[in-house]
């Protein structure tokens, strides 16, 4: 009999299961997956930045959504937020050791956007132009059908 292979155990906690509803791990996923804080960790891995450089350089991004995207990566230990006592006030943002690991996959991520774009939009526009023949075709069948 021939033996099959098992595939490699994730080295992580065995109760950590990301397809589980109740799963703490989702949590952690539905921020980085986030575009903003996608975006913020990819502009921190050049170094430690201020707010409105990081709101200036994240074209699209309003003020609200660029403060609780920093508030919960600095609550995962992502993102590090330095306040100097100058005044006014100076924050500054920069990755924590836990943020520059994430920094890589995400990078990996970014770099498979660009080198895919051109597939992804070509496969869009083919795929909604089937959608309005089909949907143009059942509109024609269904006045005709009245």
């Amino acid at each position: 009999m021939e033996e099959q292979q098992q595939a490699p155990q994730p080295a992580a906690h065995p109760a950590w299961n990301p397809y589980l509803a109740t799963c703490p791990t989702r949590q952690v996923l539905d921020c980085i997956a986030d575009k903003w804080a996608a975006l913020v960790v990819g502009l921190l891995i050049g170094g430690t930045r201020r707010f409105g450089e990081l709101r200036r350089e994240i074209q699209g991004v309003s003020q609200k959504m660029l403060t609780q995207t920093l508030r919960s990566l600095e609550r995962d230990g992502i993102v590090r937020r330095e306040v100097y006592a100058t005044v006014p006030p100076k924050v500054e943002y920069s990755l924590t050791p836990l943020g520059e690991s994430l920094a890589a996959t995400l990078e990996e991520l970014r770099l498979w956007a660009e080198r895919n774009i051109e597939d992804v939009l070509r496969n869009r526009a083919t795929f909604d132009a089937a959608a309005a023949v089909a949907s143009e075709s059942a509109a024609a069948s269904a006045a005709k059908n009245r």
